[in-house]
């Protein structure tokens, strides 16, 4: 039987020689470190073309990095703003129309002002509303346009009264009973409410169509003058409505006039207040016998 080998398997010449380079490739790895460590200390500045080379290399990987970060939080943020924007927007656009609307009626209210000042057979003041009442019902899906008030005759109440909401004109009291009130919209296809162009003295019927939007006539036909966003109030003319109460606001204009939209829309409001006729006298004047009958019995 032959004697064991002395030698380790794997133990050759070759694993002895690569051991010893890789001991000494260790060793002057060390000793190149230790003296650039030293240089470093002893003199910082001797590497700063080498750190401005590796700057220059990592830089164009480093600046896309910081474009690449930046432009996904302006794309966070700018989601972030647009939902809360988004939150804000209805609010806003409505507190902006009815800035507009109010800056509309105070113009309005100014001319009259100025218009009144040298009759003085017209009290100019400004009537307290005779009732508030929440609107308890409405037509939707009929060409006829009504609502209907929770207040009647013993609330005083009349037929012919004007009706208008915090925003502008609803309508006027079509019929009356002790504690009900029908009203006719403005909107209705027989409303026709004297108006003018809150602007200046441009005067129109506005009639109602019976879609949600009304038409202004004009009553001086021709050069048409009207614009898309002219604000229309109540004119005064027949003495029903008090003047410079906003009423409609113009989108299409037309060869005699143009096509409006309600400034105060029934379907977004809870309470109105009836008002008292502007001017009785002139309406009286106006009437014929039976209409001035027909007035007093709903006054009785």
């Amino acid at each position: 039987m032959a004697p064991p080998s002395k030698r380790r398997s794997g133990h050759s010449r070759r694993a002895q020689y690569g051991q010893f380079t890789g001991y000494v490739l260790a060793s002057i790895g060390a000793l190149v470190g230790a003296v650039l460590l030293i240089i470093s200390l002893f003199n910082p500045s001797a590497f700063g073309g080498v750190r401005g080379a590796a700057n220059e290399v990592v830089a164009p990987a480093g600046e896309g990095v910081a474009v690449v970060r930046s432009e996904s939080r302006s794309w966070l943020d700018s989601i972030a703003g647009y939902l809360q924007a988004g939150s804000q927007n209805d609010a806003l656009k409505k507190e902006v129309e009815l800035a507009r609307i109010r800056l509309a009626e105070a113009e309005a209210i100014k001319q009259e002002n100025a218009r009144l000042k040298s009759l003085v057979d017209i009290d100019d003041s400004e009537s307290e509303a005779i009732v508030i009442s929440r609107v308890v019902g409405a037509t939707a899906a009929s060409t006829r346009r009504f609502a209907y008030l929770g207040v009647g005759s013993t609330d005083g109440v009349r037929r012919g009264m004007p009706v208008r909401s915090p925003q502008g004109f609803i309508g006027r009291v079509l019929e009356v009973s002790p504690n009900t009130s029908r009203v006719l919209l403005l909107t209705d296809s027989e409303s026709v409410v004297p108006v003018r162009r809150a602007t200046d003295d441009v005067v129109a019927f506005a009639e109602g169509r019976g879609d949600g939007l009304i038409n202004i006539r004009l009553i001086n036909l021709g050069i048409n003058p009207l614009e898309a966003g002219d604000i229309f109030v109540t004119s005064g003319a027949g003495g029903f409505f008090r003047p410079g109460v906003a009423v409609a606001i113009v989108t299409k204009v037309n060869d005699d006039g143009a096509i409006a939209r309600i400034i105060s829309d029934p379907a977004e409001t809870d309470f109105v207040a009836v008002e008292p006729v502007f001017q009785p006298e002139t309406v009286r004047a106006s009437q014929t016998p039976i209409e001035q009958a027909l007035a007093a019995e709903t006054e009785d």
